[in-house]
């Protein structure tokens, strides 16, 4: 397989994870009683820090926060690029919750998402614990420290984009009341997470030898950062981080778009940051990720794909414009060719005459290749990495960050990172013509492009334009941000208020 996946050090899962809040009150963890840097591994840290990537991959059962169902749910039925998917009956409430924004406290997906997040919190809190308290120096245990505060920066972005103010937990918890904690003002969590990509930006390599594919690099935080940038209207700082990776010369789009989201495609020159998953030959050394398996066809034989969760909607589909390579290359349906392995998909419900599967359409970015399946005894696509990060989002952050700084340079930056999408899409350049146009224009390539990938809802809100998009689905501006789950309320016994309206 191409993607070297040697991120077998998911093997590292071993780890112990803590739980916080909600979760298990029981904490394993407690203050090391005598500890020398013989007594542990290269760089002192780095069974710690592969667990992190081992947490994130939501290769057990109930790790679905980064991937799964709930974070499905979350990043995706809310938008209007995708629904909930598989048949009406399996899982009815998900629907109800998420497309039609009746929001519930005490489900089980919030509350997961939630627990998910803070145990990556957790553990990334306590390999900074053990660095601080051992004096951990070395240049190998400072990448370590840096790839810990990623992951931080990363879950607490995820938090505050999904319930606004949340606990500030920067410190490891030895004592489960002490994770009690009040909400912390959404200025002081962005404050965290700058802090800690700063760290991350400055100490990350720019490369690993090739055994570290999907391993942290300074472009991965630059991007996160200009992201949590984006979200807060720093434009400038926005531009100036996509430069610096634009500038490296690293990256670059993959020419074929349909092929971006295939094995080939995984852990190309576009990947700034995935997260691995493998299965090897029959299944064996199975380090699982539930992100295709949960959104992989739902029908039988040899289309049991997948549980048929986050389809595409019919809106997503109407949205491409002719000649758009990205659209079937984002878009499987159902009775029709899957244009890429010669296989004709089973009709659905809604064809006449009726088909067996639940929905017209299917997200094709999970779409198991046959040669993978073979090789890996699985018809399921849990072999998936899951694209966090890539060089065309770099782009079209720029372009949005240099359109809103405005000036004929900036204009002339936006319309050009702008025509490097759609020159690949097999779409027309365009000039510039009026700020507020871009900005229109900007908008629906993001759409477009990353489609199907976890970035419109939060998109819709930081745009002010989710009310006008998804209000007549029931959405209101309550809806910008989910309730605290109830379990994590009651947890608290008080000191944590829930959010307005809920």
């Amino acid at each position: 397989m191409n993607k070297i996946k040697n991120l077998v050090w998911s093997l590292l899962l071993a780890v112990p994870m803590l739980a916080l809040f909600t979760g298990c009150n029981k904490f394993l963890d407690r203050k090391p009683l005598t500890a020398t840097l013989d007594d542990l591994n290269q760089g002192g840290l780095e069974g710690q820090i592969y667990g992190l990537y081992g947490a994130i991959r939501n290769g057990d059962v109930a790790g679905q926060g980064f991937g799964g169902i709930p974070w499905l749910g979350i990043h995706g039925f809310r938008a209007d690029d995708s629904e909930k998917g598989s048949s009406a009956a399996d899982g009815a409430d998900w629907g109800v919750i998420y497309d039609e924004f009746q929001y519930v406290k005490d489900h089980w997906s919030n509350t997961t998402y939630w627990d998910q997040h803070y145990v990556l919190i957790g553990q990334a809190n306590t390999a900074l614990q053990l660095a601080d308290s051992l004096g951990l120096t070395d240049a190998a245990s400072v990448v370590n420290i840096a790839e810990a505060k990623f992951f931080r920066a990363f879950a607490y972005f995820d938090l505050v984009r999904t319930f606004g103010e949340v606990p500030k937990i920067d410190f490891r918890v030895y004592n489960p009341n002490d994770s009690k904690k009040a909400k912390a003002s959404v200025t002081e969590i962005y404050a965290l997470i700058d802090a800690d990509l700063t760290n991350a930006m400055a100490n990350l390599p720019a490369t690993w030898p090739a055994k570290y594919t999907g391993r942290l690099t300074s472009a991965a935080a630059k991007a996160l950062a200009a992201k949590t940038k984006l979200y807060r209207q720093n434009w400038t700082e926005a531009l100036s981080l996509c430069q610096q990776i634009i500038s490296t010369g690293q990256y670059e789009l993959k020419s074929d778009f349909t092929k971006l989201f295939r094995e080939e495609g995984e852990n190309s020159k576009e990947s700034i940051w995935e997260i691995q998953a493998y299965i090897g030959p029959n299944g064996t050394d199975n380090y699982y990720s539930w992100y295709g398996i949960a959104q992989g066809v739902r029908g039988s034989g040899d289309w049991d794909l997948g549980w048929g969760w986050n389809t595409p909607t019919q809106s997503l589909v109407d949205a491409y414009p002719a000649g758009d390579a990205r659209k079937d290359a984002t878009i499987l349906y159902s009775g029709q060719s899957d244009g890429y392995y010669g296989k004709t998909v089973p009709g659905s419900v809604f064809d006449v005459p009726a088909g067996p599967l639940p929905r017209k359409f299917w997200n094709k970015k999970v779409y198991p290749e046959p040669a993978m399946q073979t090789q890996t005894g699985e018809r399921q696509a849990g072999w998936v990495n899951q694209r966090e990060l890539r060089y065309a989002d770099v782009l079209l952050m720029a372009a949005e960050a240099a359109n809103e700084i405005g000036g004929a340079a900036n204009q002339t930056l936006a319309t050009g990172y702008i025509n490097q999408i759609r020159t690949r899409a097999g779409l027309s350049t365009l000039s510039f013509s009026t700020q507020a146009a871009f900005r229109t224009t900007i908008k629906t390539e993001r759409r477009l492009e990353l489609a199907m990938e976890g970035e419109r809802f939060f998109d819709l809100v930081r745009w002010n334009d989710a009310l006008t998009v998804l209000g007549g689905t029931g959405y209101t501006n309550c809806h910008r941000y989910y309730p605290i789950p109830q379990a994590a309320i009651d947890f608290a016994g008080g000191v944590l208020i829930q959010n307005p309206c809920w």
